[in-house]
C-alpha cells in the first residue's frame, strides 16, 4: 500500500521531526510512505475574511497539485467523522481489499482546507472535536497509521 501524507507547513520542532522520523522508519515494514510539504500562507495577526479565503485558496491549488485521480483522498477536518483505532484500520484494509492501494491524507494549514479539497474527500475524518497544532497532527496521524497497520496484521502493539 502507498500512503501519501500531504500537509501544509513545515516542521519546526526538532522532537516532532524526530518522532515523525522514527514513524517513517517503523511504516517502512508496512507501506511505501511519502510525505509532502507545501507552503502556508503567511497572513496577517488581524486577518479579514477576504485574505482567509484567499489564504486557504493559495494553499489549497498548492494541494491539488498534488492529487490523483486514482487514490482515496482522506481529509483531516474538524467537522469529519470520529472512529476508533480498530475502525480506522478497518477501513484501510477494506480500501485495499477493494484494490485501492493509494491513499492520501490531507493535513491543512492553521486556517483549514480549501472547499475544493472538501469536495474531492473520499474520506472525511476528524480525531477530536479538540484542536492540536499542525505539526503534533502529523506525528499522531503518523502513529494511527501505524498502529492501523499493526491492528491488521494482528501484531502487539495495540492495546
Amino acid at each position: 500500500m502507498n500512503i501519501r501524507i500531504i500537509t501544509v507547513g513545515k516542521i519546526k520542532e526538532k522532537y516532532l521531526t524526530m518522532a515523525i522520523q522514527e514513524y517513517t522508519k517503523r511504516l517502512g515494514a508496512y507501506c511505501r510512505l511519502e510525505i509532502i510539504e507545501v507552503k502556508d500562507e503567511k497572513v496577517p495577526e488581524k486577518l479579514t475574511d477576504a485574505l482567509r479565503t484567499k489564504a486557504i485558496e493559495s494553499e489549497g491549488k498548492r494541494i491539488l497539485s498534488y492529487l490523483r485521480d486514482d487514490e482515496i483522498l482522506a481529509t483531516l477536518e474538524i467537522n469529519g467523522s470520529q472512529i476508533n483505532s480498530v475502525d480506522f484500520s478497518r477501513k484501510i484494509e477494506n480500501f485495499g481489499i477493494q484494490g485501492k492501494s493509494q491513499i492520501s491524507f490531507i493535513i491543512g494549514g492553521s486556517l483549514g482546507l480549501a472547499p475544493e479539497i472538501i469536495r474531492r474527500s473520499d474520506w472525511s475524518l476528524s480525531f477530536s472535536e479538540m484542536t492540536f497544532p499542525h505539526q503534533l497532527f502529523r506525528v499522531m496521524l503518523l502513529e494511527q497509521i501505524y498502529r492501523s497497520f499493526k491492528i491488521i496484521r494482528g501484531e502487539t502493539y495495540h492495546k
